[in-house]
């Protein structure tokens, strides 16, 4: 398992994000993979393995990551996600090995809560991106080169029935915070180990909650980055 941090200081969340996977059951190690002094002090305080690389190339970090352990398969969560829930990493990883897909993703169509995001891919996968992707977008989001690849690749999505894709559990915006901030002054301290349906619980008892950061989309950071690809290829092109 490889977690991924993004640029911004989020310690506790790796923290609490570390002891929510290390309850799986999924004996593998797990690498944080890191651009930041206080992840890496994390890191070293807590005996947790990890590697930094590139600020910028989040895809050129990820690859140089993976390329010291060589592992088969690789398993991708990120920072801004603090209430990633171990069980639906565990079914996740188990369809992918199960189906032999190439990717698996429980978000490539979502139906699962923005922010219990899980990846798994295989390592040649990203020996391939690392060679081929040159899109802004691809060197930024880890995984957009390869599950692009419909001809190449197999892909799986892990679902659930019930579709809860409209609620907004991830960190990337100050409201995220405040209701990340709650839901952990709600139920950490009876239930350190919660997951989804705790939060689930929640949330109906307490709706208003939905409505902290509600205002933002799904993925509102990768459509920036297409933005950012249309003025690569504009540029590249006048060249």
């Amino acid at each position: 398992i490889i977690l991924a941090t993004p640029k911004k200081d989020v310690v506790q969340a790796v923290g609490r994000i570390l002891r929510k996977i290390l309850k799986t059951g999924d004996t593998r190690p797990v690498v944080i993979d890191i651009s930041d002094n206080p992840i890496e002090k994390l890191c070293i305080d807590n005996h947790i393995e990890y590697f930094r690389g590139s600020l910028n190339d989040v895809l050129e970090r990820f690859y140089d990551c993976a390329q010291k352990y060589k592992p088969e398969h690789i398993v991708r969560l990120t920072g801004d996600c603090p209430v990633i829930d171990p069980e639906i990493l565990d079914k996740t990883i188990e369809y992918h090995l199960n189906n032999d897909f190439d990717y698996t993703s429980n978000g490539y169509e979502p139906v699962f809560p923005d922010g219990l995001d899980v990846e798994v891919f295989r390592y040649e996968c990203l020996t391939k991106a690392q060679k081929e992707a040159s899109l802004p977008s691809h060197r930024e989001h880890v995984t957009q080169f390869i599950h692009i690849q419909k001809d190449i690749y197999k892909l799986g999505n892990y679902k659930e029935t019930k579709n809860l894709s409209h609620l907004r559990w991830t960190v990337d915006e100050p409201e995220d915070f405040i209701l990340i901030t709650k839901i952990y002054e709600e139920l950490y301290p009876q239930n350190p180990d919660f997951k989804m349906q705790d939060i689930l619980d929640l949330l109906d008892k307490k709706p208003e909650l939905t409505q902290i950061n509600s205002k933002f989309e799904r993925n509102e950071g990768l459509k920036k980055s297409i933005d950012k690809d249309k003025e690569f290829l504009k540029n590249k092109n006048v060249q």
